[in-house]
């Protein structure tokens, strides 16, 4: 039992750095980090709602984890393929588009939680 949980234990470390260096190495994630901040000022601004909170943490937390899949993603296959490949190119936009629509997800979201209380 102590060998797992010092197991579990290990492994969030690793998942904590490799967060950490995802965002000071990847400018795509600095920029949802710093969307992410802006949206929760916004939030304590405005004082939404319990509610509001769940659906903005987990849009903000939806984006940049596809971000961080799209990076490990791009990585993988220039690792594997560093010069130009069709498929590779294929696979690339994949992961840019499950970014794209995580982002889409994620303004939706912030324009109903945010128009009533801008307009």
């Amino acid at each position: 039992m102590i060998s797992f949980i010092k197991g579990r234990l290990r492994g969030c470390g690793y998942a904590f750095k490799g967060a950490i260096l995802l965002i000071k190495t990847e400018p795509s994630i600095q920029v949802q980090v710093t969307i992410g901040i802006i949206m929760t000022c916004l939030g304590l601004y405005f004082k939404i709602s319990s509610f509001e909170w769940m659906l903005q943490i987990f849009a903000i937390g939806l984006v940049m984890s596809t971000e961080g899949m799209n990076t490990a993603i791009e990585a993988i296959a220039d690792f594997i393929h560093p010069d130009f490949h069709n498929k590779i190119g294929f696979i690339k936009d994949i992961a840019a588009g499950a970014v794209f629509i995580a982002a889409i997800t994620a303004v939706c979201i912030g324009v109903f939680i945010y128009w009533p209380y801008l307009f």
